[in-house]
């Protein structure tokens, strides 16, 4: 009897519980409206949506016993409000405010020219100063750290505000569109998938298709191959190159992107669509096609070198009158990056063929946004379209140092300073696909006038202030109007909304959403407001230890302490109080040129504490300096914590961020193969590619193992005889010299890069040593990948094989073992001084 009393007890509670539950998703639900239906299949009905997915309404039919004696009824189908506009959101990479010709640049930009001429300019748009971070903040509308993009995901590191996760509670504008009835798709480049999470087993939540994308056609990274690019069409990897010769990205992603414009329009002519575009372009490598090189060349555009070039895009921007006459420009920096005039005749030759191919990309890339622009006319949609044109995700990049580099993956291996005979040996191939390059800082700080220093340099607005183009012919009436408030990338995603009448949701998927951070631009559409206050009132900017803080026209900033190529060095152990402070009235110094802090110590004071307000609202803390360093940070990716991995079939395509990681550690590599009688060869296993990586194949059959030090060296062990038919056992074995990534706890870099000693071994016999002086301290080449038995995109070493160049022995077993160096007590007390000098020193 007593358990029947508990049982009873028990339901009771339950069925309380079950009202209570019932109650509050009822009343969660009951914020959706439902407009009695007649539940035709034709029906449509518009959302609050203020929930989403929007829940199912009430069946509006009838059911009796029988289908004839009921009555079907159908939920009508989801739309948008009436007239909302299709949306063409492009952004570009890497280009600073004096890039396009719209904005007085003189590489020719006329697609941005016809949007700005039907449309309006904005001088006054603001990004975070790094890529992924811009695009984090510019698909959710709130600031990158809020969206967990504190820095790119291959520096993400375990805070909320770095760790590379767009957390549930800030979804995209490609969610809250799509739930309201729209198209959705998205171009080119991605970089808001984590680096730890890109590979085939997922989660692809954090994919473009998991973020509310229908579709994406593009490549996951920071950038990419141009001519062999990590290419995805949704999550599948696809190779649309293979057997096309001169094929091009930029190109390829304008066919799709016109394809899917037309395909959805031809499917359901009534529905809008979003688009976001977002091309490689122009990030590193620089690789246009021939026949735009050729064009750019032919204009002779760079020919009297850095300085005038700055001086003509200044003159340029006045007489558009896209910055105020009264603007000043500062003196050259000579002390970081020399005048033209003393470069030496083969530097200026090397220096004009690199900014002659990045300008090749730029207006290469511009053409293609053309024909996309064009497609949406050909459909008859223009009228009614919402494009957005931004320059750039941050300032220009001189991430190739003052000197300019044929591979930028040695750059992010701490060689920023590639002597000029050296790099002369890629001139005549530059920008092609043997080359991964970057131009010299002299030309991005010419790119980026009328405003100093670059992208990463949050505290300058050479670094932050992009420019924008924004049409809609049905709406926006003041054509080549020009918009001066203060704008963020945060922005577009409340002004997307607000042109389509389409509320931010409270609720995603049962997850109450947080508050979008950005304010509507749509006020500066109409040309009553053109000189209205700006909405935007205080914004904070933070890139790596380097922050400022905008407040009604102020501007506190730090004072730069640390160019974009000095990345690998002591990182400020307190970049909150370890700083000079700059103050600006940007009200009248439209430049950030007249630092006024002498004379405003309370503003400067005021300020400080207002970053930190907003520091600390926004996930900013804790500050962290380094940059470099954060590049071999442990992150929770599928081999975190392992020591050993076991292949026993081939396999590519695995992503750096998710494979075995042989940097700054001892390591074994083993491979148990069966040669057939004929002999074999192939790629056993490989990571990276042309511009850095290593590669265990059998070439003419014998046993062979290279490391490629980004393009300028490459260390071959091999056997010297093929192997016999039958199974054998080939290892390569490496010996770390280093204390490895545990000195970086202690802001000290010594551990990377070590040297090593290598052996390869042929069924357990030794067939060579080799002692590596260096090793690859940071990265391999990230847009390659991790494959077993053939070898996808570039190969290692062009001289001994071309891709995919297939293993013809069958491979048994491929085992990996990693041996990381583990700090003594006595490597840690010296670290510990060591770190303690060098807080003292600052």
């Amino acid at each position: 009897m007593s358990v029947l009393v508990a049982c009873d007890k028990f339901c009771r509670g339950l069925f309380v519980c079950l009202l209570v539950f019932g109650a509050a998703i009822g009343d969660t639900i009951a914020q959706e409206t439902f407009t009695p239906s007649s539940g035709s299949p034709s029906e449509t009905t518009t959302i609050s949506g203020q929930q989403l997915p929007a829940p199912q309404p009430p069946f509006g039919g009838v059911i009796q016993p029988d289908a004839l004696s009921s009555k079907p009824w159908w939920a009508p189908r989801i739309v948008p409000p009436k007239q909302a506009p299709n949306v063409l959101l492009i952004i570009t990479d890497d280009a600073g405010f004096g890039v396009p010709s719209t904005f007085g640049g003189v590489i020719p930009t006329p697609t941005m020219d016809r949007i700005a001429q039907n449309g309006l300019r904005y001088n006054n748009i603001h990004s975070t100063a790094l890529c992924s971070p811009t695009r984090a903040a510019l698909i959710t509308g709130r600031n990158h750290h809020s969206a967990g993009f504190g820095v790119i995901s291959e520096q993400s590191t375990g805070f909320p505000g770095y760790n590379s996760i767009i957390a549930k509670d800030k979804c995209t504008i490609g969610r809250i569109l799509k739930d309201n009835g729209y198209s959705t798709a998205w171009f080119g480049k991605d970089h808001n998938t984590p680096a730890f999470a890109a590979s085939q087993v997922g989660p692809f939540d954090q994919w473009p298709t998991g973020m509310g994308f229908e579709y994406f056609y593009g490549f996951v990274g920071g950038d990419a191959n141009q001519w062999e690019p990590n290419l995805f069409r949704n999550t599948t990897q696809i190779y649309p190159f293979k057997g096309q010769e001169n094929w091009n990205l930029v190109t390829g992603m304008a066919e799709d992107a016109i394809d899917y414009i037309h395909r959805v329009n031809q499917i359901d002519p009534s529905k809008p669509f979003f688009v976001k575009y977002a091309p490689g372009a122009t990030h590193a490598p620089h690789h246009p096609t021939k026949e735009w090189v050729d064009r750019i060349h032919e204009m002779h555009l760079f020919d009297d070198g850095w300085n005038k070039l700055r001086e003509t895009i200044f003159e340029n921007q006045k007489r558009l009158g896209v910055i105020p006459a009264d603007t000043k420009l500062d003196p050259w920096p000579s002390d970081v990056i020399k005048d033209w005039d003393d470069c030496t005749a083969e530097e200026k030759k090397l220096f004009i063929r690199q900014v002659e191919v990045f300008a090749a990309y730029a207006a290469y890339n511009d053409h293609e946004i053309g024909r996309v622009v064009q497609a949406v006319e050909d459909i008859g949609k223009l009228d009614n379209t919402l494009i957005i044109y931004i320059n750039g995700d941050n300032g220009t990049s001189a991430e190739g140092g003052p000197l300019g580099t044929p591979n930028e993956v040695a750059f992010f291996n701490g060689l920023n300073m590639l002597p000029v005979d050296v790099q002369m040996k890629w001139y005549d191939v530059w920008g092609t696909e043997e080359t991964y390059n970057h131009m010299s800082a002299g030309w991005s700080w010419a790119f980026d006038t009328p405003f100093t220093w670059f992208k990463q340099n949050a505290s300058k607005l050479g670094g932050i202030r992009q420019n924008m183009a924004i049409s809609w012919p049905a709406v926006i009436k003041d054509n080549g109007g020009i918009r001066n408030q203060f704008c963020h990338v945060i922005d577009i995603v409340p002004t997307i909304l607000e042109a389509s009448s389409i509320a931010a949701p409270d609720i995603v998927d049962g997850i109450p959403q947080a508050p979008i951070e950005g304010t509507s631009l749509l006020y500066t559409f109409d040309k009553a407001n053109a000189n209205a206050p700006s909405q935007h009132k205080t914004q904070y900017f933070e890139m790596m230890g380097q922050w400022a803080l905008y407040h009604e026209g102020w501007l506190l900033s730090t004072k730069v302490n640390r160019a974009p190529w000095e990345a690998f060095g002591v990182a400020n152990p307190d970049p909150l109080n370890n700083q000079v402070l700059e103050l600006y009235d940007l009200t009248t110094d439209f430049s950030q040129s007249n630092n006024i802090a002498d004379k405003h110590p309370d503003k400067v004071k005021a300020m400080k504490q207002m970053f930190i307000a907003e520091a600390s609202k926004y996930q900013v803390f804790p500050l962290d300096a380094s940059v470099g360093a954060r590049l071999v940070a442990p992150r929770p990716n599928i081999t975190a914590g392992r020591t050993e991995f076991v292949y026993k079939r081939p396999m590519t395509g695995l992503p750096q961020g998710d494979s075995p990681m042989l940097l700054n550690a001892s390591y074994t590599i083993t491979a148990d193969i069966d040669v057939p009688k004929a002999g074999a060869e192939g790629m056993i296993l490989t990571s990276g590619g042309r511009f850095c990586g290593y590669g265990f194949y059998l070439l003419e059959g014998k046993p062979t193992f290279l490391w490629n030090m980004v393009d300028l060296k490459r260390i071959k062990w091999q056997a010297s005889e093929p192997l016999s038919p039958g199974k054998h056992t080939i290892a390569f074995d490496f010996k770390y010299e280093g204390l490895g990534t545990g000195t970086l706890a202690f802001n000290n870099m010594s551990g990377l890069g070590r040297p090593g000693t290598g052996t390869l071994l042929v069924d357990g016999k030794t067939v060579q040593i080799i002692e590596m002086e260096k090793t690859v301290p940071m990265i391999l080449q990230w847009d390659e990948s991790f494959d077993i038995g053939s070898d996808t995109l570039t190969g290692v070493n062009d001289e001994d094989y071309h891709p995919p160049f297939p293993l013809t022995a069958t491979l048994d077993k491929l085992t990996i073992k990693i041996d990381r160096p583990q700090l003594s007590a006595d490597d840690i007390k010296k670290l510990e001084a060591a770190q303690r000098d060098n807080s003292s020193s600052e």
